[in-house]
């Protein structure tokens, strides 16, 4: 049995500046002013059509992001409709030809949730084992299997579904372990796009 953290990782690099300038040239269309465009007025622009809500101008862009998490939180993450998903199936999945791996929680180790949670973790994968040595397939064994079993995705929202995940999924009241994620998501899109993501987060 392995315990791992999640993670979040942009899949595929791209230039911030050229995107800003990509958004800022289809956004200019609507308007016709594509004339007014210099090597310094993306950000301007760009920060513009967010404060006055013109944000389909950003669905003209897309980020993919690797995310390994529990699947609590991939279930929270697909009732985001906007996005592309494929996902490791627990059906296809044969869990006893490796090591079964759950997402950590964010509860202190020392504390009696966690080793709760560690105990059951621990049941999980004996039960998962010995069913699967009594002949169940991988789709029946996979019955027992917790949220906290680690699941990767693939994930691809426009830049526009992005702000509208991260509003929702990093605010105070978001579950801890999906604000954790999204949290990732967020800094990696940040560093990328400030001026698009500036205005979400702490």
């Amino acid at each position: 049995m392995k315990i791992i953290e999640p993670s979040a990782v942009l899949m595929r690099d791209f230039d911030g500046a050229e995107v800003m300038k990509f958004l800022e040239l289809c956004g200019r269309t609507a308007y016709q002013s594509a004339k007014n465009i210099t090597d310094d007025s993306a950000e301007k622009f760009i920060r513009n059509i967010i404060k006055r809500g013109h944000e389909s101008v950003l669905e003209h862009f897309s980020a993919t992001f690797k995310i390994i998490c529990d699947r609590g939180v991939m279930a929270e993450l697909t009732r985001h409709r906007l996005a592309s998903f494929t996902i490791e199936s627990t059906r296809f999945n044969d869990y006893s030809k490796g090591e079964l791996t759950f997402i950590r929680p964010n509860w202190q180790e020392q504390t009696f949730l966690y080793r709760a949670w560690k105990e059951s973790m621990i049941q999980s994968k004996e039960k998962y084992l010995a069913m699967r040595q009594s002949g169940a397939k991988p789709e029946q064994a996979r019955a027992i299997l917790p949220n906290s079993l680690k699941t990767e995705i693939i994930m691809t929202a426009n830049l526009r579904e992005w702000r509208t995940i991260l509003k929702l999924r990093t605010a105070k009241d978001a579950h801890p372990q999906m604000r954790q994620v999204a949290e990732m998501i967020l800094d990696a899109l940040k560093k990328k796009l400030p001026v698009i993501f500036e205005n979400i987060g702490a």
